[in-house]
């Protein structure tokens, strides 16, 4: 488990200058890879100004924007630190947790899953979650 919140904290650093950006994906299974792989067609091209790159590998599970300013990674697991009685954050119907240790790091509580996204601080993540809420919903049926 922290060798996956690690990686994902790591893509910052990772970015390859006109190459694929390396992000560890996922395994989801089931309702939440179905969901998943829903989600992520239904991702826009661009997000706050940065437009979509290849992850490598390549994945069904991981949406990249710019070089590492934004990733998304669906399916992920609960995240360690979540407390289960902690509040959460909704914008636009979606709950995102965010573990204050990493601020960057925000998690989507979605009905079949978790969606982690790593926002870098050349980005608001309150625009970035208000344009990930739609598809989110969409396609966990939210």
């Amino acid at each position: 488990m922290i060798r996956v919140v690690m990686a994902a904290l790591a893509l910052l650093v990772l970015a390859g200058c006109g190459g694929a950006v390396r992000v560890d994906p996922p395994s989801p299974a089931g309702a939440t890879a179905q969901s998943c792989r829903t989600l992520t067609g239904r991702l826009p091209r661009a997000l706050d100004g940065a437009e979509r790159v290849p992850s490598e590998p390549p994945s069904p599970y991981v949406v990249v924007w710019g070089e590492a300013e934004i990733a998304l990674r669906c399916g992920v697991p609960r995240p360690a630190a979540m407390d289960p009685q902690e509040q959460v954050t909704e914008v636009d119907g979606v709950a995102w947790y965010n573990d204050p240790a990493r601020p960057a790091l925000f998690t989507a509580l979605a009905r079949d899953g978790y969606v982690e996204v790593t926002i870098s601080a050349r980005h608001q993540p309150a625009g970035v979650l208000v344009d990930l809420a739609a598809p989110i919903k969409a396609a966990f049926g939210g």
